[in-house]
């Protein structure tokens, strides 16, 4: 399956998506847009391609990486991001903040992940994504690391609303799960980088086998994707300071909430029921 650029108004956020798979050239003209996108609206071909230090042609071959006709189509994109685009404070922690500063810049930071997410995200994919999940025989959630807490997070949403679903997070029995996954089965791998081979191989596995193959990654030309029916991206932007994966984790679990909420809205009735009988379930666990 050939992957397209994430289909999004945001330039900004589809350069970073897939910057992994970008040339030596192409990722010097990324950074040389990225440092400063209002500058680049005004650049000409030969002023940006002087300035990432490439030749014109890898200037061309990366707007059209990025799904443009060309230089010009890729410049007005960038002009509508700069006119368009909310200003937002997403400084760096820096020694000496004060609490009150702390908890403004981790505010704002995970605010502004969160406007990010719905701005990559594509409504096709994720309606894709819901009739899959919806109608799926049995979903099979996959992730290990980091993506593991976000695969259980992911089967606790589906459950509470009644899909038969379950959770593997352990690269040998991903890989055993996915070789017994047949037509009507759904797979949703989660990895944030989509190069995870615990993830990859398993997904290619199931796709051969007929599931249905959901991925959820911050790169969209990465491994995974290529044998994904369904590609829900979602930002990447890590700090040291953020715990590593904090900010990608905010994103992912807004995705889940997102196709957690359009999931009861295509099948309301047996979803509230199932979370009605699954809240009654623990009732008597709270004092």
């Amino acid at each position: 399956m050939k992957t397209k650029a994430p289909q999004t108004q945001n330039v900004l956020l589809t350069i970073s998506s897939i910057y992994s798979s970008m040339t030596k050239a192409e990722k010097k003209v990324a950074e040389a847009v990225q440092a400063n996108p209002e500058e680049a609206v005004l650049y000409t071909i030969t002023d940006l391609s002087e300035k990432a230090g490439v030749g014109e042609t890898s200037v061309i071959r990366f707007c059209r990486k990025l799904g443009f006709g060309g230089y010009h189509e890729f410049k007005l994109a960038i002009a509508q991001h700069v006119v368009s685009e909310p200003k937002h404070y997403t400084g760096e922690i820096e020694d000496g903040d004060s609490s009150v500063a702390i908890l403004q810049k981790l505010t704002d930071r995970n605010a502004q992940m969160i406007r990010d997410t719905g701005a990559l995200l594509s409504a096709d994919a994720l309606e894709e994504a819901v009739r899959a999940l919806a109608s799926g025989k049995r979903i099979h959630i996959y992730g290990v690391g980091s993506s593991g807490m976000t695969a259980m997070d992911a089967y606790y949403s589906f459950m509470r609303i009644g899909l038969n679903a379950d959770v593997q997070r352990d690269g040998h029995i991903i890989a055993m799960s996915a070789a017994l996954v047949g037509e009507g089965d759904v797979v949703f791998g989660i990895s944030t980088s989509g190069s995870t081979k615990d993830l990859v191989d398993p997904m290619r596995t199931a796709k051969k086998n007929g599931a249905t193959t959901i991925c959820l990654t911050s790169h969209g030309r990465s491994p995974i994707t290529q044998h994904a029916d369904v590609v829900l991206l979602v930002p990447a932007k890590e700090s040291p300071f953020q715990g590593g994966s904090l900010s990608t984790k905010i994103a992912q679990m807004h995705v889940l909430d997102i196709l957690t909420s359009l999931i009861i809205v295509s099948r309301k009735e047996p979803s509230v029921q199932s979370i009605t009988k699954t809240a009654n379930a623990v009732a008597d666990k709270l004092y």
